[in-house]
């Protein structure tokens, strides 16, 4: 073995450290040269929505209670909680034995007041008319018999037991005729006896309405589409007025009640924008509008109740649902946007950014705009498809880098 070889050999771990060492110095000078890489982030065109969020729940504008008019006995429950119903379907059917004998005994009264009504018209009045014909013609007779009397009188011809006797025909004959023309008036329109066979006629029918009504109230009915959310009835339960039986939820738009922190009531205004989803449906989300601020607020909670209203809701949505709602407060179109992540000092006077030029970040001032939790809009100083270096990242300005786009 020549001494060269002796050598390496007895000093072989020592030279191989040194080579070791000798390509790690030979790396850590090329990473040097080229800089480390950094993850940087383009500089992008596009919308940015700033928005609020918060949670709650679903229920309709108002709920209908649905209870019995009268006191009576349940005989039929037609349909369970939940169930979605149509305007007029019957709903309960109340015990009605006796409003039926009611509607049979003024339909009765009624009968008997158009019978007497027609016998008016038909019978009394032709009646009165023609006994108002024979009494006119017994006044004509009594008229020319007093005339006689009255000549013969005066003429000496005829006897004072004569002329009394004709005057006291005539005053009888006229006596009938204003007895007959008194039945005629009162039994044709407008009389008496005929106003009052009417004014009975009228009130029968209107029994018979009022019987034929509560006849009618033993089926209650659903007043509009909905859904029955609530059912506190069994059938042979005996029910009162004003006692809820059935609570319904009208179908139509479908109301979300929130609780917003009273920090952002502010950024609120009627008309806004939102976008909706359910806890149990979080991938299919819906529009909303605010429709609704509390005037006031809930000094317990530190918060102020707001309603939205969906126009359009998904079929899956249930009373007292919970939901998550997204409220846009704010929005900027085709704008330059930047992750917040790559701002420094977002929230003072002098905001600035780290661009790189050259393969080297440089220190750049720029103005912010609209911000959101995660992206801010830059009014100036970036231009689009500029790479941005993140916070995070702990290089300093004029440091070589090798940017690799996220």
């Amino acid at each position: 073995m020549s001494v060269a070889g002796h050598f390496i050999w007895l000093h072989k771990w020592l030279l191989g450290a040194l080579a070791l060492l000798a390509v790690a110095l030979a790396l850590a000078l090329a990473r040097w040269l080229v800089g480390p890489e950094v993850i940087v982030y383009p500089v992008v065109r596009g919308d940015l929505a700033r928005t609020v969020v918060a949670s709650g729940h679903v229920e309709t504008p108002y709920r209908v209670n649905i209870g019995s008019q009268f006191t009576g006995t349940v005989d039929e429950v037609l349909v369970d909680e939940g169930q979605t119903v149509k305007r007029g379907q019957p709903l309960i059917v109340l015990e009605s034995s006796e409003l039926k004998s009611a509607v049979v005994e003024s339909q009765g009264a009624a009968a008997q007041a158009e019978a007497r009504l027609r016998q008016l018209r038909e019978f009394t009045l032709p009646a009165a008319q023609e006994a108002l014909k024979q009494a006119q013609a017994t006044l004509v007779n009594a008229q020319a018999a007093f005339q006689r009397a009255e000549q013969l009188s005066k003429s000496g011809f005829g006897t004072r037991e004569t002329l009394d006797a004709a005057t006291r025909d005539l005053d009888v004959a006229r006596t009938q005729v204003r007895t007959a023309e008194l039945s005629v008036y009162t039994a044709q329109p407008g009389g008496s006896d005929y106003v009052l066979a009417t004014t009975q006629f009228n009130q029968a029918q209107a029994n018979v309405a009022t019987a034929k009504a509560r006849l009618g109230y033993a089926t209650i009915t659903a007043p509009r589409d909905g859904v029955l959310i609530t059912r506190n009835v069994e059938r042979g339960a005996i029910v009162q007025p004003g006692n809820a039986l059935l609570v319904l939820a009208p179908a139509g738009d479908v109301q979300l009640v929130l609780q917003i922190d009273e920090k952002n009531l502010g950024l609120l205004r009627l008309g806004q924008k939102a976008l909706v989803s359910a806890d149990a449906y979080p991938d299919q989300r819906f529009d909303a509008t605010l429709s609704y601020i509390n005037p006031s607020v809930d000094i317990t909670r530190a918060s102020v109740e707001v309603k939205l209203t969906a126009t359009a809701p998904p079929a899956y949505l249930r009373q007292d649902m919970t939901v998550s709602v997204d409220i846009e407060i704010d929005r900027r179109v085709s704008t330059l946007i930047v992750p917040a992540r790559a701002v420094h000092d977002p929230t003072s006077a002098s905001p600035w950014v780290l661009v790189v030029r050259d393969g080297r970040p440089r220190e750049q001032a720029v103005r912010l705009g609209l911000r959101t939790s995660d992206r801010i809009e830059v009014l100036d100083g970036l231009a689009k498809d500029d790479l941005v270096v993140p916070v995070a990242a702990g290089v300093r300005a004029g440091q070589r880098i090798r940017p690799v786009a996220s």
